[in-house]
């Protein structure tokens, strides 16, 4: 069996040695594997320690980026490089438990393309796992896939999965969503979560509002992609409909109430607006959302590639 374990790092120093050494036993019975540590502007001397690291163990590779670009961007790299038949994804912050390998992989042989992590005892504070809960609620609504923590990094994946899905943005927390939508099988298992000791969390409110829009974008794209025009065709006649409305009604005063056009000149130039409004108001942000996706891995992240 050949995995690749992705992590990736954003200022970890504190916990990349110990991190380290319980992923080396849990990957032991494992004959061949790989551990890509996809290092994202980090700025502490996490990049010093995975090179130490890496001067003794020849299965650690490094890609260090240029500059952050986010969680996503990382594990987009770390799928385009990753060699494993089975790809596990993790967080370098050591809250998730790489004893729990052993459990993903043998649930992911029971005939799933992704098994993805439930933090069922999470260990979090309060504020973080209220708006938590309500994500993964509205995420299970929109999306369909009927899975308890879509935001969880320990994941594990079949390498026709990671090869099909785009991640770019804030799209790493629905992955399981994107996959879902390809008709892959996805499962989830409770997998043991630990407190924070070192460093601190690199999430804020914000993301709550960037999650929001992602979803948004997703559910989008998923569906109107190959068919835009059912999208704007809708909005063009829907807001068509009320501009001839609304210029039907000053043809009624001209005509059966004998008042001037000029009294309702303003009335008529809107209903003619409205159409144009509505149309450029949604084409400009979805149809930008469509160049994002398709050029989304023009610019290149990658300042240097270390294989030890």
């Amino acid at each position: 069996m050949n995995i690749s374990v992705i992590i990736p790092v954003y200022n970890e120093v504190g916990s990349l040695r110990e991190l380290y050494h319980e992923l080396v036993q849990a990957l032991a019975p494992y004959e061949k594997y790989e551990i890509l540590f996809i290092d994202d502007g980090s700025s502490d001397g996490s990049i010093d320690v995975i090179k130490e690291l890496g001067e003794t163990d020849t299965h650690i590779n490094l890609f260090q980026f240029h500059r952050n670009y986010g969680k996503s961007a990382a594990l987009a790299e770390g799928f385009k490089y990753a060699e494993g038949d089975q790809i596990i994804t993790m967080d370098a912050d050591l809250q998730d438990d790489p004893s729990e390998i052993k459990n993903l992989v043998q649930k992911l042989e029971e005939g799933f393309d992704l098994v993805s992590g439930w933090k069922k005892n999470r260990k979090d504070p309060l504020s973080k796992k209220l708006p938590s809960k309500l994500f993964n609620f509205v995420t299970r609504l929109f999306t369909g896939v009927k899975i308890h923590d879509f935001n969880c990094g320990l994941k594990i994946y079949r390498k026709a999965v990671i090869k099909t899905l785009d991640i770019y943005g804030g799209r790493h927390r629905y992955i399981p969503a994107l996959a879902g939508q390809k008709k892959f099988k996805v499962a989830e298992i409770v997998v043991n979560h630990r407190s924070r000791m070192h460093g601190e969390t690199k999430y804020g409110g914000s993301r709550f509002f960037h999650g929001l829009f992602d979803l948004i974008s997703i559910l989008f794209l998923s569906k109107y992609t190959q068919s835009p025009l059912y999208f704007f065709g809708k909005i063009g006649i829907f807001t068509f409909l009320i501009g001839l409305g609304v210029d039907c009604y000053v043809i009624y005063l001209k005509y059966f109430l004998g008042e001037p056009f000029a009294k309702h000149m303003a009335l008529l130039m809107l209903g003619v607006l409205i159409i144009v409004i509505g149309i450029q108001f949604f084409s400009i942000g979805l149809v930008g959302e469509m160049i994002a996706n398709s050029n989304q891995d023009k610019e290149s992240r990658i300042k240097g590639i270390f294989k030890f």
